[in-house]
């Protein structure tokens, strides 16, 4: 896919559009199929359902909607740990009521295409940059061990199997989101063992 206007390439991000309206939420889909993976969602249960099965890492969500508000969807998403960012794109004005919920940014419809890439761009680099310092905590853990025990032991330990397999998704995941991932082959640079 090609890279967006803003010069950078989304084409690994993975965008849910959330709108109870159809239209709206295709409109914006097409916008964006051209520069992002971008998957739709017409409900809140529909839109939650998505992002238990599936890796998202920006939700673009309507605040109207029938049967689950975008506020109810926002609120069950940050329950659930979601490991993603929220963007309100809602045609609703902001009120003080804006300063209690957990999204990550809000944007009045109408948006323009070079506005929601923009957006998702910044979004992207911001969640990068937080799995980024998840991961290089978890991998000094589990680096510290490697180099400490051995590989029956590490095997053996199910706390220890848990955390290896966070750091490999860890490390797929920003190198995907990542704009420079060679950041993370500095890690190997760090001596662990004894000195």
């Amino acid at each position: 896919m090609p890279g967006s206007d803003t010069g950078d390439d989304l084409s690994d991000v993975r965008v849910l559009v959330v709108d109870d309206e159809k239209e709206v939420a295709d409109a914006y889909a097409l916008r964006l199929r051209t520069v992002c993976d971008v998957d739709t969602a017409y409900s809140g249960p529909e839109a939650l359902s998505t992002v238990a099965e599936e890796t998202v890492d920006i939700v673009l969500l309507d605040r109207r909607m029938p049967e689950m508000s975008g506020d109810e969807v926002l609120e069950r998403l940050r329950e659930q740990g979601f490991e993603g960012r929220v963007i309100m794109l809602t045609a609703i004005d902001p009120g003080f009521d804006v300063l209690d919920l957990p999204f990550d940014d809000y944007l009045r419809k109408p948006v323009e295409r070079d506005g929601l890439e923009a957006a998702i761009d910044h979004h992207r680099t911001v969640l990068a940059y937080e799995l980024l310092g998840e991961y290089f905590s978890t991998e000094s853990k589990r680096a510290v061990l490697a180099a400490e025990l051995s590989a029956d032991d590490r095997t053996e330990n199910d706390r220890y199997v848990d955390v290896d397999e966070r750091v490999t998704q860890l490390e797929s995941r920003v190198r995907r989101l990542l704009a420079d991932p060679e950041m993370l082959d500095t890690f190997d640079d760090i001596g662990r063992e004894g000195i």
